[in-house]
């Protein structure tokens, strides 16, 4: 193909990609399905890797992240992003309608809209094409996250129609989906990592993660809400909305114009315990007066306009016995208190449970038996257990001691330190690990292996069947057909019957023939060993090649991989320490499943400007990521060390490199050099 073709490609592929795109995510239509724009992103992947000086800026294949920003500079705001005065009371709402009437002379009208619980982002434009993101900050300036805000999905790169202005700014608010950040707790609590406190703070910390690829992995949302610069050529708030709405962002539909302030209460009223049902978190409603000339009129104060108010909801919350505390073992050993409770209702559900997270929870509460206490469902979906009432706490009742040890098998407990968490150490004999680590490997982003739901693995269990991975490779259809088991369901207290039909054995036995076609990353992944989730398998992966590699990796090999903090590269260690994981392995090898990535095919020409030279990468670099200098350095003939000595030609530098490296480097005499310095070498 030639450059000519492939712009021409390029540019309708980009065409085809954002209108899908657009159609998704504005119009909830999917005119194709996920594997068709799979393929179509592929497509153009491919194409700006063979021709990289065709790649937009702003290019669909932005989304997937990749850049490494080891700084975020600081940008000052065109307009300054000022805070809203807040209220939670009536009273003061009618004081506010008061103060707005004392100056506006004839009619006007308000917009209330949802309060998302998120983080404020400025997003700059010009000739329709997204130049900046930039966080608030302190109002006045902010970081500049534009590498990071091109993943958010729902975000134009570029707009729609023609109609739009030359340049201008628009605000938002970024956010994760209850559905989404209960599926990455999920996950960090099966990989053993400390869970996220809630959905806000996940989505400001993941903003300002250095790698953007990780970022585009936890699928921020934005809602959009202000449209601002010169000369916009509207009148109202609201026609902005709908003019932000037709060129490509996402503006909740829950907004409302209102006529008086009885319609402005009657909104808050309707959504005090309707925003509930929303599949993210709102605080309150933000009211603002809806025509641009009357809020120049009304102006500002020092820190926020007069035009502008918002209504803050209370947190709901109810006082309920506690009737006991649950311990919970996960996979990976974690135990985690459970509280049981007195049902009671709260916004619109029944609560019957609370998690107290861990030891120093408990601690922190000063949680007795018998307590009273006081349950949260603020902007969250899941309960949270703020305090006792100490008053009706029964005379002579004892503190809550957290367990010694683990509830499923005795083991003694652990807690490592500087860790929240206890662990019961016995991972290959205790029932609950054992049963975890069975459904992690079989999970749709490990082997996924359909058809083995969890009774299906509680029941294999009970029978012997099955009790590590690799016994899944020895069920026959002998062994399966006609098992059943009834279970019963301790929260309802309902049965349920698991049998073994022929049917179900087929499936089963295909899916599991099929696992083994699954890549070695993922296959990884599915070990379930202690912090590697997804993201650090496939980096492991990616720099090891295969399991052999990487069980006989040094500490300080695991730790150059991007990263890999000591912490994981301990846990890998460990693993592969026990002679019973080894075995598991050589069994998985003999029965076909992939244990090593493919060879590398050339992804670019090839020199010999490098060798016989040998090199240790280390840091943050700002143009190529350190699995990047590898690739650069091997195919122009340097040669890839791990560790520094004397013989080491070059140690390239990057930013963060760790002291010990670079000490060393200076009292070896090693040559040090910079990610410029190294580029010029292969010019």
């Amino acid at each position: 193909m030639t450059e000519t073709q492939a712009a021409e490609r390029i540019q309708e592929l980009t065409r085809l990609i954002n209108h899908y795109n657009f159609q998704y995510y504005q119009n909830a239509l999917s005119e194709i399905s996920d594997y068709e724009f799979d393929m179509l992103l592929e497509e153009l992947m491919k194409l700006e890797t063979e021709f990289p000086n065709l790649q937009a800026i702003n290019s669909p294949t932005r989304r997937v992240g990749g850049t490494i920003t080891k700084t975020f500079p600081t940008v000052y705001h065109t307009y300054p992003m000022l805070s809203l005065g807040n209220t939670y009371s009536e009273e003061e709402l009618r004081e506010f309608d008061n103060r707005v009437r004392k100056v506006l002379e004839g009619d006007f009208e308000y917009v209330c809209e949802l309060k998302f619980d998120g983080v404020a982002l400025s997003l700059t434009y010009e000739n329709g094409e997204l130049v900046r993101g930039v966080t608030r900050g302190d109002g006045t300036r902010g970081d500049d996250i534009t590498a990071n805000v091109r993943t958010i999905k729902n975000i134009p790169l570029h707009l729609q129609g023609k109609d739009f202005p030359e340049k201008m700014e628009v605000r938002g608010e970024v956010f994760i989906p209850f559905s989404v950040f209960d599926h990455l707790n999920k996950e960090r609590e099966d990989i053993g990592e400390a869970l996220l406190a809630n959905p806000r703070n996940a989505a400001s910390g993941t903003l300002k993660m250095q790698d953007s690829a990780v970022v585009a992995k936890r699928k921020l949302s934005c809602y959009v809400y202000s449209l601002l610069g010169e000369k916009l050529g509207f009148e109202t708030h609201s026609e902005t909305l709908e003019a932000l709405k037709k060129w490509g962002f996402d503006v909740s539909q829950t907004y409302r114009k209102c006529n008086t302030i009885e319609e402005v209460l009657a909104y808050i009223n309707e959504w005090e315990s309707k925003r509930f049902e929303l599949p993210i978190g709102t605080d309150g409603i933000v009211v603002k007066v809806n025509n641009f000339a009357q809020q120049e009129e009304l102006g500002y104060t020092a820190k926020s306009p007069r035009w502008a108010i918002a209504y803050k909801y209370k947190a709901m919350n109810a006082a309920t016995p506690l009737l006991g505390i649950k311990y919970q073992v996960g996979r990976t050993g974690a135990v985690t208190p459970v509280a049981l409770l007195k049902p009671v209702q709260l916004a619109g559900t029944t609560v019957k449970r609370a998690s107290l997270h861990n030891a120093n929870e408990i601690l922190r509460l000063d949680i007795h038996e018998g307590d009273t206490v006081f349950v949260e469902k603020g902007g969250e979906i899941i309960p949270k257990i703020t305090g006792v009432d100490v008053s009706k706490r029964v005379p002579g009742s004892m503190a809550v001691a957290y367990i010694d040890h683990c509830p499923a098998c005795g083991s003694e407990l652990i807690r490592a330190e500087g860790e929240a968490n206890f662990y019961c150490p016995n991972e290959d004999g205790c029932p609950p690990q054992i049963k975890g680590k069975l459904e992690h490997f079989i999970s749709r982003k490990a082997m996924n292996i359909e058809s083995l739901g969890e009774g299906k693995i509680e029941l294999l269990f009970d029978r012997g069947l099955v009790r590590t991975p690799d016994m899944f490779y020895e069920l026959t259809f002998e062994k399966l057909l006609g098992l059943e088991k009834v279970f019963e369901d301790e929260e309802t207290g309902k049965t349920r019957k698991v049998s073994f039909r022929e049917k179900t054995v087929e499936n089963m036995l295909n899916a599991i023939e099929k696992s083994k076609e699954i890549p070695f990353d993922r296959v990884l992944f599915a070990l379930g060993i202690r912090f590697v989730g997804n993201t650090v398998a496939q980096k492991l992966a990616a720099h090891f090649r295969n399991i052999d590699n990487l069980k006989q990796a040094s500490l300080e090999e695991l730790v150059s991989v991007p990263e890999i903090g000591d912490r994981i590269a301990f846990s890998v260690q460990h693993y592969f320490s026990k002679p019973e994981h080894l075995e598991m392995i050589e069994k998985l090898r003999a029965q076909g499943l992939q244990l090593e990535l493919p060879e590398k095919a050339e992804t670019g020409p090839t020199s010999d400007k490098l060798a016989p030279n040998t090199f240790v990468i280390s840091g943050v670099f700002e143009q190529f990521s350190r699995d990047e200098l590898q690739d650069l350095i091997t195919r122009n003939g340097g040669k890839i060390v791990s560790s520094i000595s004397k013989k080491l030609s070059y140690l390239v530098a990057g930013d963060k490199m760790g002291p010990s490296k670079l000490e060393k480097a200076n009292s070896l005499g090693v040559k040090i050099i910079s990610e410029q310095e190294f580029l010029k070498m292969i010019e």
